[in-house]
Parts: C-alpha cells; sequence; structure tokens
C-alpha cells in the first residue's frame, strides 16, 4: 500500500503540469488583458502607459516565457501577486478556501446520509411507491439547474417566510452574539448553500446505491444468508451493504471535482466569501496569478480526492491489492 500511495503521489506530478499548461493557455487566450479594466475607462491614460503596465505585470513577454516564469515560482511555492489589489495569491486563497472545504465536506456528509438509505429502501422495496417516488425525485435533481433551485429557495425561505438568510455567512449583529447564537446564525446561513450542493449529488449518488444494492441482492451469498434464517436486518446491512457501497467509493471520490466546480454558482448566488466566488470575480477581471492559483489547488484536490477514494477502496475491498506491477 505504501508502494502504491508512494507512485499515486508522484504521478501526480505530471499530471499537475499537463494541467497547468492547459488552463496557462486557454486563459490567455480569452478575449481582454488584465490592463483593460485599469486602462480603457480612462480616457486620460497613454498607449505608452499601457504598454509601460503590460510590462510591469510581465504580460509583454512571449508566453512560454510566462509560463516558465510562474512555473519556477510555484515550485516554491509562490503563486505570485494579484493584480487587481497586489495582495498575495496564496494568502487570498488560504482565506476562502476553508470556507469552501467546509461547504463541500457538508455537502458530502448530507449526501452521503440521505442518497445511501434511499438507495437501499429503493432497492429492498422495488416498484413500491417509494420506489417510484425516488424515481421522481432523482430525475428531478439531474434535471433542475442549481442556480434555478437556489433563486426559488431564497426566494420562498428567505423573502416570503423570512426562515432563513439571504446571503453571507454572518448576520449584521453576530459580534454581540452569544456563543450558542453564533453557532446557530452560522449554521442558518449555510442551510441552503449545503443543501443546493448536496442536491444534485444525492439523486445520482441514490440511483447508484439502488443499482449497486439490486445487484449485490441477487448474489448467492445473499440467498444462503437466507436460507440459513439470518434476519433480513442483518442480510441487508451485514452481508448487502458493506459490499454495496464499494463501487459508490469511487463514484464519490469522481463527484469532487463537481462539488469544487458548483462552488462557484452557489458562492455567487449566496456571496460567500469562498474559492469559488474568488474564482469568478479574479475571471472578471482577468487576473491571472489568481486564476491560476485556483484552478492550481482545484486541480490538486481532485486529484488527491481521487486518491484518497482508490486508498478507501482497497480498505473496505479486502479483495483489491495494490501491488507493484
Amino acid at each position: 500500500m505504501g508502494n502504491y500511495i508512494l507512485r499515486r503521489l508522484l504521478g501526480i506530478i505530471p499530471l499537475l503540469l499537463g494541467i497547468s499548461i492547459i488552463t496557462f493557455s486557454v486563459i490567455h487566450l480569452a478575449p481582454g488583458k488584465p490592463t483593460d479594466l485599469q486602462t480603457q475607462l480612462n480616457p486620460k491614460i497613454s498607449q505608452q502607459t499601457r504598454k509601460r503596465l503590460e510590462k510591469l505585470y510581465g504580460l509583454d513577454k512571449p508566453l512560454h516565457v510566462q509560463y516558465a516564469a510562474w512555473l519556477k515560482r510555484i515550485i516554491h511555492l509562490d503563486f505570485g501577486t494579484s493584480f487587481t489589489d497586489h495582495r498575495s495569491v496564496r494568502s487570498k486563497i488560504m482565506e476562502t478556501l476553508p470556507i469552501t472545504l467546509m461547504i463541500n465536506v457538508l455537502s458530502i456528509i448530507f449526501i452521503l446520509l440521505i442518497a445511501i438509505p434511499v438507495g437501499i429502501a429503493s432497492a429492498t422495496k422495488r416498484h413500491s411507491w417509494f420506489d417510484r417516488c425516488s424515481t421522481v425525485f432523482v430525475f428531478i435533481g439531474f434535471s433542475m439547474p442549481s442556480f434555478w433551485l437556489a433563486l426559488l429557495l431564497i426566494i420562498f425561505f428567505s423573502i416570503k417566510l423570512g426562515w432563513l438568510p439571504i446571503s453571507g455567512l454572518h448576520s449584521m449583529n453576530y459580534d454581540q452574539m452569544s456563543y450558542f447564537q453564533r453557532l446557530t446564525d452560522f449554521g442558518r446561513h449555510l442551510i441552503m448553500p449545503v443543501f443546493i450542493g448536496a442536491f444534485g449529488g444525492i439523486a445520482g449518488m441514490s440511483r447508484y446505491m439502488r443499482s449497486n444494492m439490486l445487484e449485490v441482492l441477487n448474489q448467492d451469498y445473499i440467498r444462503t444468508a437466507r436460507a440459513k434464517g439470518l434476519s433480513e436486518f442483518r442480510v441487508i446491512y451485514k452481508h448487502g451493504l458493506k459490499n454495496a457501497i464499494i463501487p459508490l467509493i469511487t463514484i464519490l471520490g469522481l463527484s469532487v471535482p463537481g462539488l469544487i466546480g458548483g462552488s462557484v454558482i452557489i458562492e455567487n448566488i449566496f456571496a460567500i466569501p469562498g474559492m469559488g466566488r474568488l474564482f469568478f470575480q479574479s475571471a472578471m477581471s482577468r487576473d491571472y496569478p489568481v486564476i491560476m492559483g485556483i484552478l492550481t489547488m482545484g486541480a490538486g484536490l481532485t486529484l488527491i480526492g481521487n486518491l484518497i477514494a482508490d486508498i478507501c477502496y482497497g480498505i473496505v475491498d479486502p479483495r483489491i491489492k495494490y501491488e507493484k506491477r
């Protein structure tokens, strides 16, 4: 296992290198320059001033030279300086990354807590009213855009009923609250973002869980367990669930990129100061260092998430051996 983890970690390096080359090229091919927002709105700025700004940011050099300079900084874990406020990119990312990770982790926990029981119930009660209702829920979850659902929830729960706050992570009087009130206020602000982030995942994971459980329940060892007189609860949750949940681990690892990408929409709708919102603002202002820093960080988290899923896959299923070939 140790050799496998080491080989996978070393394999992440060329993958990140390839991803960085593609993303660096794409963002520089997009129309507009970082200096446009600073120069085009001010008619008094001359062409010489524009060229001076481009030279200051290093945009006057060929693309491969710019990438080589960026890569040299990355080796020393230096993501550069933001073009907009001249702050360190690493500090800006580290301020927003915990918020995005917290929302994504809570979404994953919520997905597992809901999707696994729903999938098991749909498989054990096949063609029942519950199975049909869950199938309708799956189609709704797959087809409903997250931004549209978020707006509906804001209108209903925040504007109509006034139960939940519309945006942010804290209320205006947060500093005057007691510890319990702060905790409650923070939780109320997270309800809608976490639900929106988990809604599509619940639909997909419950369907995968149903399919895996149906396949497992038709195996010979399940029939043998029932023939021995074991209770249905023990057959399903001790023998069936342990084997049906194995493919779900891999699917969960593959869903990490979708959750991170969905943070861009969710954090902008609910005005959450996370990494997704920072990425959107940086993309609008063509802040190349911040964009590259966030994309590199997101790619690294995605690859590490897939590695953790593979490791958990081997732990859950003892038949899988990670040996050097």
